[in-house]
Formats: structure tokens, sequence, C-alpha cells
């Protein structure tokens, strides 16, 4: 029995480790869009741009060890690694942030629900982002 449960977790290690991850990720974002949007006043477009840059900060530097196993820290692996990372999050940080100024800022839905509906968007599109083009096996 014991056997077949680490084979099972060996098998879906990747998705298992992202979803861990992205759920700690999520909980980062949130960390800094709740403060911006709640307290200090700020749009929810300026505020999930605020928490986009730290969570996928958050999101690079433990995706790379951890999720898809990329053990080099060389500028020669790092600076392209960084540069896919960043412009996957990028398309998926735009598509977040568009669906929030529409629905929050213009249309005046509940903030703090839309962000979490978008969060979930954003983790599955950046799981396959990154698995395909990324942090991909050679």
């Amino acid at each position: 029995m014991l056997q077949k449960l680490k084979a099972l977790l060996l098998r879906y290690y990747d998705a298992l480790a992202y979803l861990f991850f992205g759920v700690l990720t999520t909980v980062v974002n949130y960390g800094v869009y709740l403060p911006c949007y709640n307290f200090l006043g700020l749009s929810a477009a300026v505020s999930n741009g605020i928490a986009w840059v730290v969570a996928v900060a958050f999101a690079f530097l433990t995706n790379k060890p951890f999720v898809f196993k990329s053990k080099d820290w060389s500028a020669k692996t790092v600076l392209p690694e960084l540069g896919k990372f960043v412009s996957c999050r990028l398309l998926s940080g735009v598509l977040e942030t568009v669906i929030i100024l529409v629905t929050v800022d213009w249309l005046l839905w509940d903030g703090n629900w839309m962000k979490l509906f978008t969060n979930i968007l954003v983790i599955i599109v950046n799981y396959f982002g990154s698995k395909l083009l990324v942090f991909k096996k050679k």
C-alpha cells in the first residue's frame, strides 16, 4: 500500500508541487492585493499589478527548484528561464488585470471575490506555460 502511494506521489509530483506552490503564491498575491485594495484604497487594477510583481518573484524562486527541479543557478541558465517565466506570467498577468479592471473597477463587482476567481484561472494558465515553455525537460 505504501509503495503504491509513493509511486502515485512520484508520478504526479510536478502537478502536486505546482499546486502546493501555486496555493502559496496565491496567498502571497492575495496578501499584497488585499491591503493595497482594501486599506490603501488603490484601484483593483493597480493593487493587482503590485501583487503580481511580488507573486511572480516568489513563484519563480519556488517553482524553479522545487516544482520543475531546475537546479542550475548560473546566469547562463537563470536569465533565459527568468525571461521566459516573466513573459508567460506577463501574459496571464495582463489577462488577470484586464478581467479585474473590467469587472471590479468598471462594473463595480466585488474586488475580493473577483481576485480569487481570476487567481484560479491564472494558476491553470501559468502551470501549462511554465511546464511547456519555461522549464521544459530537455
